[in-house]
């Protein structure tokens, strides 16, 4: 009897133990998958922002050049005129508005638009730029200090005929700098987000009080390397976790720290918590299969707070699904980010949700995705809120089909509608005159381009006369009110379906598909010399232009440029040659001209 007592006690041991076992090794697969799941999207967030901060970055040496185009520099030591030009250019600015200033080929200051208030030249922040511009057009330093404030630098070279002849400087307040703003926007009381030089020193950061300050001396290693990266370290007593990534085209970091405890969060301790019941259990064995049964409900309902926890207040979307595309599990931040109910999503497709203009793209990827154990996609869709609007997000999805765990298609989600409104935004204002808001001439030759594949556009091209001698008589705040003016006149004049650019200082072009009659073009070029022969009123002045207009009535299939060409010269006839009458040359196809 006593040795089947025995038996009976080893039996349950042996039970509780093979439980015990299992349950560590499910609890332990189930952290792991969370765990990757977190870090691929504190890396995915810190990638996406670390390249918004080198976009950022190469727009201020994309602005630099242009203001190197609208100016000349004699690039005399201390030049007045220099002085000048450069205190006008940095006015106009949105970048470099704390100054500017020129340098030799040797690298030696020679004129700057402040008097006061640059970095001694002796500071090593100085050396990242020179070294750049070694290799490249452009360079950026470090955050240097200038007074009481923090500054950097970027430059690029300036060419004559081909050769260097010296360097424009742009100097940033970084306190200022909407890289900073943007920074700034991201702070949180659990951790801080910081853009750092390659020498530690922090040029923009979710706090104000760290800029210009310096980073823990263990993450310094990291900094300047491209990729992404965890490192951990200890500062004051308290373990710490930061993930950095690098940023092109500076060799910057973009740096986000926390507390090894909150980055870990509960899924860590609970996880001991778990371990320890069960490693109770095995001590207490006698007590058989039913402490088993109950510990083991104990055990599933804390997973589930401890899944809970984790996903309770963060700014993601974490889904689950079957191989159906069903929604298995979706977190509670469906609430705040959706505005659905929590858990009201559970049992519907994911395609109800998605734009269904994005539907046929993510059926075929995920359907990929299930058929490869191992695979993660990356891929961007709008979904549906509860109101019924659309916002972009950005997918990294995982399968976990073969994870008893999990069992399904682990879903990460962020709202990056904002970013891609940014991007939006940047595209608008490559392919638009910045002055007038007109389609500038690369957008204009697209448009020309597509249209003549399909049939027939008149190109009438508008060029001012007297436009000039209004700027040397005004200015060119008059004459850039004058252009804007034109713009909206010339607007008015056109039809819904034809298209209004501004190719050039004074150079307006007019594209109108399907008109091929002599009598529609010159009607539209009658009615844009009669408004802009109208007095204009600015600041005061009453001033009068006009126009020539030239037109050329373009096939389907013709050359662009040519039929861009062909109006230029039309217009240049009318503009040149007293005999054209009504102020309009007409070109019909290639080779006949209309008088």
């Amino acid at each position: 009897m006593r040795l089947r007592n025995w038996i009976a006690v080893l039996v349950s041991v042996l039970l509780l133990a093979g439980a015990g076992v299992a349950g560590i090794l499910v609890n332990r697969s189930t952290v792991k998958a969370v765990e990757t799941v977190h870090q691929n999207d504190t890396t995915a967030l810190g990638t996406n922002n670390g390249t918004l901060t080198g976009q950022l970055q190469k727009n201020s040496t994309l602005e630099l050049g242009k203001l190197l185009g609208s100016g000349s520099m004699r690039l005399g030591a201390k030049d007045a005129k220099d002085r000048i030009t450069l205190s006008v250019l940095a006015a106009k600015s949105t970048t470099f508005q704390y100054g500017m200033a020129t340098a030799s080929q040797d690298r030696d200051l020679l004129t700057a638009s402040r008097a006061s208030g640059l970095p001694p030249a002796s500071d090593p922040a100085w050396a990242p730029m020179w070294e750049s511009l070694e290799t490249r057009d452009f360079g950026f330093s470090g955050v240097m200090p200038a007074g009481e404030t923090f500054v950097t630098a970027v430059a690029i070279p300036i060419k004559v005929g081909g050769g260097l002849v010296g360097y424009l400087i742009g100097f940033n307040q970084v306190a200022a700098t909407p890289l900073h703003g943007y920074i700034r926007e991201l702070r949180s009381d659990v951790h801080k987000t910081m853009i750092v030089d390659t020498a530690g020193r922090i040029g923009a950061a979710s706090d104000d009080a760290l800029v210009g300050g310096a980073v823990n001396g263990a993450i310094r290693p990291e900094l300047g390397r491209p990729g992404s990266r965890f490192v951990e370290y200890v500062e004051n007593d308290v373990k710490m976790i930061a993930v950095v990534v690098g940023v092109q085209p500076s060799g910057w970091s973009y740096v986000r720290t926390q507390t090894k405890a909150y980055f870990d969060g509960a899924v860590y301790s609970r996880s001991q918590t778990l371990n320890l019941t069960l490693l109770v259990m095995l001590v207490i064995g006698v007590v058989g299969i039913t402490v088993l049964g109950y510990r083991t409900q104990i055990t599933r309902r804390r997973a589930d707070e401890r899944f809970q926890a984790l996903f309770q207040h963060a700014p993601d979307l974490v889904s689950v699904l079957d191989i159906n595309g069903r929604i298995i599990f979706s977190s509670p931040s469906t609430t705040s980010v959706l505005g659905f109910k929590a858990g009201s999503l559970a049992g519907h497709g994911v395609f109800d949700v998605v734009h269904h203009e994005d539907q046929p793209q993510m059926r075929e990827q995920l359907g990929a995705l299930v058929a490869d154990p191992d695979g993660v996609l990356r891929l961007q869709c709008r979904v549906r809120t509860a109101g019924g609007e659309f916002r972009w997000f950005d997918f990294t999805a995982s399968n976990q089909m073969h994870n008893p765990a999990l069992n399904g298609v682990v879903i990460n989600a962020r709202d990056i509608s904002e970013n891609r409104a940014f991007q939006e935004r940047l595209e608008h204002e490559a392919q638009h005159d910045p002055l007038t808001g007109l389609p500038n001439r690369r957008r204009m030759q697209d448009k020309l381009n597509s249209t003549l594949r399909a049939g027939a556009v008149a190109v009438l091209f508008v060029d001012l006369n007297g436009f000039k001698p209004v700027n040397d008589a005004h200015g060119h705040e008059v004459g850039d009110e004058l252009l804007r003016q034109v713009a909206d006149r010339l607007s008015a004049c056109v039809r819904s379906e034809d298209v209004l650019a501004r190719v050039g200082g004074d150079e307006f072009v007019i594209l109108m598909p399907g008109v091929m009659t002599a009598e529609d073009a010159v009607g539209m070029s009658g009615r844009v010399r009669y408004v802009l022969e109208l007095p204009f009123r600015i600041d005061g002045h009453e001033i009068g232009i006009g126009a020539s207009v030239g037109v050329h009535l373009a096939p389907a299939a013709t050359d662009p440029d040519e039929a861009l060409r062909a109006a230029d010269h039309a217009m240049y006839e009318i503009k040149h040659t007293s005999r054209i009458p009504a102020g309009v040359t007409v070109r019909v196809g290639r080779h006949r001209a209309v008088d």
